[in-house]
């Protein structure tokens, strides 16, 4: 039994490979067709070179004058702004002049 199918399948193969044997046949066909899209690199554009970079340089502030004085109704003495009242009792003033007190600067 084992035999007998065997040998269909063997005889059923040979005829498959018989009958597309049989059907081979030349064929020719032409074909008109748009090629594939190609990319191309552009152009390498040259151009000049930018001009160099300038730096504007920086500001140069200088310090505020420093008048010492008298500004308005009060003095500068370098160290503080001092009340005309405080000054002449500081000073020794006690309101007769400008820093004289007793005979003495102060």
């Amino acid at each position: 039994m084992k035999f007998a199918r065997v040998l269909a399948m063997l005889v059923g193969g040979l005829a498959i490979g018989a009958s597309s044997a049989a059907m081979a046949g030349v064929s020719v066909g032409v074909n008109i067709g748009i090629p594939a899209p190609v990319y191309v690199a552009p152009e390498p554009v040259y151009a000049p070179p930018p001009p160099p970079v300038v730096y504007q340089p920086a500001p140069v502030y200088a310090a505020p004058a420093i008048y010492i004085g008298w500004h308005g109704d009060r003095y500068w003495d370098g160290r503080r702004y001092w009340n005309r009242g405080d000054w002449n009792r500081y000073h020794g003033g006690g309101g007769r002049g400008w820093g004289h007190g007793g005979g003495r600067w102060h």
